[in-house]
């Protein structure tokens, strides 16, 4: 990423000087670090805001009712872990972070699921399908609540940020029931046991 926003600053000196504009840059980059600024302030105070109730409710165990909600689900999807092993506790809670938009609180757990998982992995150097369809399910997640998303329309002006959670809804859904449904289709196209490195 370096390299690339590197030549993007050579790229933009070099037409700038080409076309004699360089005063024209250095405006835009001044005017455009200046509205950075204001654009942070601004999103600290709503995220403040959005984090703090989120994390109210979480302190208030709507995180582990949740979980327990999606444990029979997940139970479903996963058939190959044990249903009283750990990872299934681990990936509810990751998952119900997740939808509440606690993404925080949901690396670590999302990490120690993958842990546990390892624990059942009869080859650790090739992701079980369990671990393949955890980490679609955690990549698309589901948003009950898209705090970041709320506070940027907010910050720009919008006079109704929280009118995306229909629609973030929707999309997170679906892209997680594609997730699950390619992640299981690509589990019986090849047999258990093929390494990665040959798919």
């Amino acid at each position: 990423m370096a390299l690339v926003w590197m030549l993007l600053l050579v790229l933009a000196f070099a037409s700038a000087a080409i076309d004699g504009r360089m005063d024209g840059l250095t405006q835009g980059a001044l005017e455009g670090a200046e509205n950075a600024i204001r654009l942070a302030i601004s999103l600290a105070g709503i995220l403040a805001l959005w984090m703090g109730l989120l994390r109210v409710a979480d302190e208030a165990g709507l995180t582990r009712k949740l979980a327990a909600l999606l444990r029979p689900v997940l139970s479903r999807l996963f058939p190959e872990v044990p249903k009283d092993h750990a990872a299934l506790d681990s990936m509810a809670l990751n998952v119900s972070a997740n939808m509440l938009g606690l993404g925080n609180a949901a690396t670590p757990l999302g990490l120690r699921a993958m842990e546990q998982l390892q624990t059942l992995n009869p080859n650790p150097r090739v992701a079980t399908d369990a671990m393949v369809l955890f980490l679609a399910i955690n990549t698309s997640s589901v948003q009950l609540v898209p705090a970041t998303v709320i506070a940027l329309r907010a910050a720009s002006g919008s006079e109704a940020p929280t009118d995306v959670i229909g629609p973030t809804l929707l999309a997170t859904t679906l892209s997680t029931l594609v997730g699950i449904a390619a992640a299981k289709l690509l589990a019986r196209i090849w047999p258990k046991g093929t390494p990665t490195e040959e798919r």
